[in-house]
């Protein structure tokens, strides 16, 4: 490893707010509109980082110029929202099937404004009430007391404090007890430590200041979720994330993805735009039950995400670029599908090899070369 500790270019994966840094800057001199309070960026700002510009070069007053990339393949509409929701008072919620980038939009939205996407809590069945609001060092807490120099805060007291973003990832997996302790904080926009009550601290109670809100998100197929409460609900505004609708666009995003990730691995993607569109069309038909011809399809039990489309386009690719050739690319695709595929029920190989017995085969016989051999490649699935 060469350079510094935690320099960017040693990280695997770069956050937005470092990966995109130079956009963010740029957005901050080019837009010089009102901003809510605590906010970097202007809320037409915020949309156009993530949704990125198009084809207009957008100029700033001092003469720099960009094209602003499109981050967040999606409904526009529901970014505009998404900002419009953290400009006011109430929580945002986002939902929807696994594998849809709620998390990426989650982080695109922290990154741009506040600077900052790691003010997170991962939701599990063990997160604690403590790592929503704060804990202590203890070593601290013996021989001095209660104080603010041994308070430990949790990342959403952190968020109150400096006016950012908090994240929580899958919150509807935390027990209920511990989301309710969230309300308090979303409709009071302060936190009690009565440990510090009486002390220098005054009452103990920590408030929010300006630019402070929350991002959530949950998984809708996620099992073993525990309800929110009516009163949690309340406070988040609800937007669902939904599948790419267009097949081009996802292509195009698995394509940016895979080359990303093998890059990180020191290797060109080399994976043939037919090969690579043959793949998302087999997660998109087996996504939604029905081909594109229109053929009724047994889905499968799991979610053909897009994010499991890049995890396969990449293996195909570290395939192709350190073991094989382009003809081994292919030959990988049927395995590549079973081994998503069938992960909750073993059912969903037969259902996989009725993909193959249906529109495969259709499309063999229609005379698509690529769909030929595949067909031909049927024993794989065995």
């Amino acid at each position: 490893m060469t350079g510094s500790v935690g320099a960017v270019q040693d990280r695997q994966v770069a956050l937005p707010e470092d990966r995109y840094a130079r956009e963010l800057a740029f957005l901050a001199a080019y837009d010089e509109g009102a901003r809510p309070p605590g906010w970097r960026l202007t809320p037409r700002a915020v949309v156009t980082f993530v949704c990125g510009s198009g084809d207009e070069v957008l100029r700033a007053s001092d003469g720099q110029q960009t094209v602003v990339a499109r981050k967040f393949v999606g409904d526009r509409a529901l970014v505009e929202r998404c900002v419009v929701t953290l400009a006011g008072d109430r929580g945002l919620l986002l939902v929807g099937e696994p594998g849809t980038a709620k998390s990426m939009l989650s982080e695109l939205l922290s990154a741009a404004v506040c600077g900052t996407s790691t003010l997170t809590v991962q939701g599990t069945a063990g997160t604690t009430e403590d790592q929503l609001r704060y804990g202590w060092n203890y070593a601290m807490l013996l021989a001095k007391g209660p104080s603010r120099q041994a308070l430990v805060p949790s990342p959403v007291l952190t968020a109150m404090t400096r006016g950012a973003v908090a994240r929580i990832e899958e919150v509807t997996r935390c027990l209920p007890e511990v989301q309710d302790a969230l309300v308090s904080l979303l409709s009071e926009r302060r936190m009690s430590v009565p440990e510090l009550a009486g002390g220098e601290d005054g009452d103990g109670t920590v408030h929010a200041v300006p630019g402070f809100t929350l991002i959530a998100t949950a998984n809708l197929r996620d099992k073993g979720v525990s309800e929110m409460s009516a009163a949690l609900k309340r406070r988040f505004n609800f937007e669902t994330v939904g599948p790419i609708g267009d097949l081009d666009a996802e292509t195009a995003l698995v394509r940016s993805q895979a080359t990303a990730a093998l890059a990180r691995s020191g290797a060109e993607f080399a994976v043939d735009d037919t090969v690579l569109q043959a793949l998302v069309t087999a997660f998109r038909d087996l996504r939604t039950g029905r081909s594109a011809e229109g053929w009724e399809i047994e889905r499968p039990s799991t979610v053909m995400s897009t994010a499991e489309a890049v995890q396969v386009a990449s293996a195909m690719g570290i395939g192709a670029a350190y073991l094989g050739t382009g003809r081994d690319v292919v030959r990988s695709l049927p395995g590549h599908l079973l081994g998503t595929v069938r992960k909750d029920d073993p059912a969903d190989h037969a259902r996989l090899l009725g993909y193959w017995d249906g529109p495969v085969r259709r499309r063999a016989e229609g005379g698509a070369p690529l769909w030929r051999t595949l067909w031909e490649l049927r024993d794989e699935l065995a």
